[in-house]
Order: C-alpha cells, then structure tokens, then sequence
C-alpha cells in the first residue's frame, strides 16, 4: 500500500465506519496519546525499565499502527498530501546533510 493508498483508505474507513474525523485538537491529542503507548514499550521493552506483567501483551506494531492512523487523519483533515511531504522532507534532508552523519565521530 503506497502512502497515497492508505490516506484514501483512512478517509473512507472514517467516512464507513468513524462517522467524521474528530477535529485536529482532539487528533493532536490522541496522537500524543498513541506515541505515549509506543514510548512506553519502548522504554520497558528496549530500555532499562522493567517491563509489567500487564505490558507484556501490548503489541508494538499494533500501536505503531495507531500513531500511522492517527497521523493520517490529521493529514487527510489538513489537506496534506503525506506522499508528497515525505519526498520534500527526505530531499531537504538530503541537501542538508549530505555528509553531516558520515563525518560525526559520535556515531562512527
């Protein structure tokens, strides 16, 4: 599925089965919830956390997944075209750091 692709199809899951899209606070909102989840997993999974017994089941694609809907409702919402935004971002990236990592003896 391209970005394209999955923006259409989060409009009409929205449109079938969400009613309307909530609006962009509360979008902004339940983004910032989503990463949380995904932070915390993170953090007890991967970090030096332990990890609860209550956490153990959480699946981290699951909420990764959650934080890609929730991104694409806001862009759909916005008129962002995500597709699009990527490939200026990654090009402007690009540009600009075209040796900066290579020549950084902090991750080489």
């Amino acid at each position: 599925m391209t970005i394209k692709e999955a923006q259409e199809t989060v409009d009409n899951w929205i449109k079938t089965h969400g009613v309307r899209y909530f609006n962009e606070l509360t979008n902004m909102a339940m983004l910032t919830e989503e990463v949380g989840e995904v932070a915390r997993i993170i953090a007890r999974r991967y970090g030096e956390q332990s990890e609860k017994e209550s956490d153990k089941d959480k699946s981290l694609n699951d909420e990764l997944a959650d934080v890609l809907f929730v991104l694409i409702c806001l862009a759909n919402q916005t008129g962002i075209d995500l597709e699009e935004a990527l490939e200026k971002n990654l090009s402007k990236k690009t540009q600009r750091d075209l040796n900066r990592h290579k020549n950084n003896p902090k991750i080489n």
